[in-house]
């Protein structure tokens, strides 16, 4: 009988979820192969699809973080009998390619890409999808570029649209808009190849960060959809991520 890798982060309630499955699984079957359950938030979930970019393994999120955007909330009583009805769902990071003085770097991003002025004054970008400028020059905190699995998180806060998770859209969302002051950024296929250049590189640095990976004094950054990489992520029937991206749709703040 083939049994799932657990992976937890280091945190008290990580491994006490962990503890308990360990002692759970030995009395039930889970007819999925190349199962990996993943326990902690979201940003131990993203570091783990980023090390295990292979289309072979199945993901299970088990939230014991915050809000968990990515992961399937745990249940002493439930856990097992739902991940065993779980479905799958498969999602594409965004590969960033970025050019400084000194070097190229390459990361991946599963929910965003931010461009972020790296000191007191705005950046200066302009923005074009292929060779052909959607903005010749935007004065701003910076841009947000965003996956629909990852358009709830910072893009919400700049108040980038959500997107459906089968769209094949990218959300190109402005932070902090200076000029243009009612530019409010642009929803684009996500076969686009996506090119930021700071027009100001000496005075105004940016940085890029791909989800949590910093590259600082970027002069230029490529964006685009890696479709070549799969990562296949199961979810509780009743709390898909599409679920979660629907209710975020019409969620109402209160305050």
């Amino acid at each position: 009988m083939i049994k799932p890798i657990i992976i937890s982060d280091t945190n008290s309630k990580s491994l006490k979820i962990k503890k308990f499955l360990l002692n759970k699984i030995k009395t039930f079957t889970i007819n999925k192969s190349n199962l990996v359950i993943v326990i902690g938030g979201d940003g131990f979930m993203l570091k783990i699809l980023k090390q295990n970019t292979k289309p072979i393994n199945l993901f299970y999120g088990i939230n014991s973080g915050n809000y968990g955007f990515l992961m399937n909330k745990f249940s002493k009583k439930n856990t097992i009998k739902n991940l065993t009805k779980s479905k799958m769902i498969s999602i594409s990071p965004l590969e960033m390619k970025v050019k400084t003085k000194n070097k190229i770097k390459k990361c991946l991003a599963i929910n965003e890409v931010s461009i972020l002025r790296q000191s007191r004054q705005a950046a200066n970008l302009s923005i074009k999808i292929f060779s052909k400028y959607i903005i010749k020059k935007l004065i701003s905190d910076g841009v947000l570029i965003s996956t629909p699995a990852g358009s709830t998180a910072y893009n919400l806060s700049v108040y980038g649209p959500i997107l459906n998770l089968n769209s094949k859209k990218i959300s190109i969302a402005p932070i902090s808009a200076f000029r243009p002051r009612r530019w409010k950024g642009k929803i684009v296929s996500d076969k686009s190849k996506i090119v930021i250049k700071n027009l100001d590189f000496k005075k105004r640095p940016i940085s890029a960060v791909a989800d949590n990976i910093e590259v600082r004094n970027a002069q230029k950054v490529f964006i685009k959809t890696n479709n070549k990489i799969k990562f296949n992520l199961l979810y509780d029937s009743t709390r898909s991520l599409q679920k979660k991206i629907k209710l975020e749709q019409i969620r109402k703040e209160t305050f």
